[in-house]
């Protein structure tokens, strides 16, 4: 990959730019020591610019003090794979319908070539990357989905091996943040039986982040935020009002899954729930380390 030429800087006057380094100063000493969980998806991970913006704040996260885990998607990659075999993905109410072959995908895209790009991109940045499934450590652990359909609870889909989560054991990405390393982590889980299950990103990232008590948890996305019906976008909500959003049809589609593991990780013990433009660059570390909101904000209370 080739390196983006830096950002031209040099028009900042030296007295401003160490304003800007100063304001971030009370989120570092506020975030110090504290997990911060990245689901990683959308444009970032696909645009060589946004790709480096990400691994550098990342980075920069972990130099700081805090301690980063990724979540990865992989939905753009999984397509075009599944392309070149003649397969067509199919999706019932934001989740991918699985079949065997389909999963043989999945878990090559993801645990092998995603998952290594990311954490390659990490490693240039100057961070310490170590890749990890659900299978690693015992770290996920699965049931197959049953899922309901959202207008007669009495309709089940099947949608192939897609699991649902039983239990995190955080234990091996708690040693490796110990040790100073960047977990990034395919959202990939096994059975009772050992069988491979492919598992919303989203859900995994919330999750994950109620375990390991993060601080907050980051959803980077293709859109600004959560927005209104006429377009705008809200960027502070409680979760109080987000149930008002679905009950009204406003938050639909893929922003489903987003959201409710959003609600579900705000409700149980995650500070804050972000989800962000992850179309510009280093939205991360701008939503991190300043005042302005950069995406959708949800609090707990």
């Amino acid at each position: 990959m080739s390196n983006a030429p830096a950002t031209d800087l040099s028009h900042i006057a030296p007295r401003e730019k160490a304003e800007i380094l100063a304001q971030a100063l009370p989120y570092i000493r506020k975030f110090h020591g504290k997990t911060i969980v990245i689901k990683y998806g959308g444009n970032a991970m696909t645009d060589p610019a946004l790709q480096q913006d990400f691994a550098e704040d990342v980075v920069l996260l972990k130099l700081v003090g805090m301690n980063p885990v990724v979540v990865h998607g992989g939905g753009p990659q999984i397509e075009e794979a599944l392309a070149k075999l003649g397969k067509k993905g199919t999706f019932i109410q934001g989740m991918r319908v699985t079949d065997d072959e389909t999963m043989e995908v999945v878990e090559w895209v993801l645990a092998g070539q995603v998952q290594q790009d990311i954490v390659g991109l990490i490693n240039v940045a100057g961070g310490k990357a170590v890749g990890l499934t659900g299978r690693d450590g015992g770290l996920i652990r699965v049931r197959k989905l049953k899922m309901m359909d959202l207008k007669d609870p009495s309709i089940e889909h099947d949608v192939g091996s897609v699991g649902e989560i039983e239990s995190i054991d955080p234990a091996v990405v708690k040693a490796l943040q110990d040790d100073q390393f960047i977990p990034v982590i395919s959202p990939l889980g096994f059975g009772a039986n050992n069988e491979n299950y492919n598992i919303n990103a989203d859900v995994v990232a919330g999750k994950l982040a109620e375990v390991l008590k993060a601080e907050k948890l980051m959803m980077l996305t293709n859109t600004p935020g959560v927005l209104d019906k006429a377009g705008k976008l809200l960027t502070n909500l409680s979760a109080r009002e987000i149930d008002e959003l679905f009950a009204d049809g406003t938050i639909s589609g893929g922003m489903l899954p987003k959201i409710g593991s959003a609600l579900d990780a705000a409700k149980n013990g995650v500070n804050t729930v972000h989800i962000i433009d992850g179309r510009v660059p280093h939205a991360m570390l701008l939503e991190v380390l300043t005042e302005q909101a950069y995406g959708t904000m949800i609090r707990s209370h």
